[in-house]
């Protein structure tokens, strides 16, 4: 059967439930995408015999042939823009960008053509494509090879902007995007691709809404991404200390779950905000602004916000130092106005 959520279609065929890595679980969509429908393409810097340099795309070109996942020059603007030639012409490309800084030598095209195509035509050319990019830190990359960017591409209108922490989300997000009509920007947390959770196949995600990851009443952690797991963690050591931490993963960046994210601060009166890019213009600045304009009454206590520092990112030996830990976040908790506290 097909399964539609705002035309968005998912073929759910077979339904299987297993245990595995989200670099498995993208590896899974990508290969249910191409068989279930025609119009799917993988290509990209290395994903053919390789695999990709994370092995996402590892065993594509051997099941379904060169003509539906290859390899391509190193040159990202001619990646994306073969892309948006295939998808004006009825093809729904996937195109991997090897690191998140490679991406940015194709990023006249993203927001020149990718984002503004539907809305140049009045609906009449759509664009079916979605850009994978693995982002962010935590695997000790050099300069070039770490890095968020999200900013950038949410602010751009035309572009949807998602972001899974879990295998589950990887698998139906990716599906979802692949299916979606419009261009998706896929970010897929570099830490977290060997990290394992259930995935049902049968499970749809539909871009555009957070989940509350873990319930709590006393303040709301939200986060995204690579961030999420951070999120726990800090909420269980809280725990240990008589805090009871709510996690909202809002998942999608763009367009962006107002609803379930002010509902949770609401019950809570307290927020704090955790991303690794930079603070300054951030997808994180953004998030603490809607807040406060939809739940300032509810507020006991500033919105506070711990992300990466506004500095280029550290070489590896220093990354630790640069990503938000679990002591960050339980100061920024412990700042918020508490009663029972001097």
């Amino acid at each position: 059967m097909t399964i539609a959520h705002d035309d968005v279609r998912v073929d759910a065929h077979t339904t299987t439930v297993s245990t595995m890595s989200m670099a498995a679980a993208l590896n899974l969509a990508l290969a249910d995408a191409i068989e279930h429908d025609p119009e799917v393409v993988v290509f990209g810097e290395d994903v053919g015999a390789l695999g990709g340099v994370f092995r996402i795309t590892d065993g594509l070109t051997a099941r379904f042939g060169e003509d539906r996942c290859f390899d391509t020059p190193l040159a990202e603007s001619g990646i994306v823009g073969t892309a948006v030639g295939m998808a004006m012409n009825g093809m729904r490309p996937v195109v991997e960008l090897q690191f998140d800084a490679f991406a940015l030598p194709a990023f006249e095209q993203i927001v020149s053509h990718v984002a503004k195509l539907g809305n140049r035509t009045r609906g009449g050319v759509r664009m079916p494509l979605v850009i994978r990019i693995p982002f962010g830190g935590g695997i000790g990359g050099v300069e070039h090879h770490c890095d968020s960017s999200e900013a950038y591409y949410a602010h751009t209108p035309g572009l949807t902007v998602v972001s899974p922490s879990t295998p589950q989300d990887a698998y139906s997000m990716l599906r979802a995007a692949i299916a979606s009509p419009d261009p998706v920007i896929f970010l897929e947390p570099k830490k977290l691709y060997w990290t394992k959770g259930e995935v049902d196949t049968s499970v749809i995600t539909e871009i555009g809404t957070a989940r509350v990851a873990r319930e709590g009443t006393d303040v709301t952690l939200i986060a995204y991404g690579a961030s999420v797991p951070l999120a726990l963690e800090t909420a269980e050591v809280a725990a240990s200390e008589g805090r009871s931490v709510q996690v909202i993963d809002i998942r999608s960046l763009s367009p962006f779950d107002d609803e379930a994210v002010t509902a949770a601060v609401r019950s809570t009166g307290r927020a704090v905000v955790i991303a690794e890019a930079p603070g300054f213009a951030s997808v994180a600045s953004e998030i603490q602004a809607r807040v406060f304009e939809r739940c300032f009454e509810y507020l006991e206590a500033p919105v506070r916000r711990v992300t990466g520092f506004d500095t280029p990112y550290a070489p590896p030996k220093l990354e630790h130092w640069y990503l938000p830990d679990v002591d960050r976040v339980l100061d920024a908790i412990d700042s918020l106005h508490w009663e029972d506290e001097s």
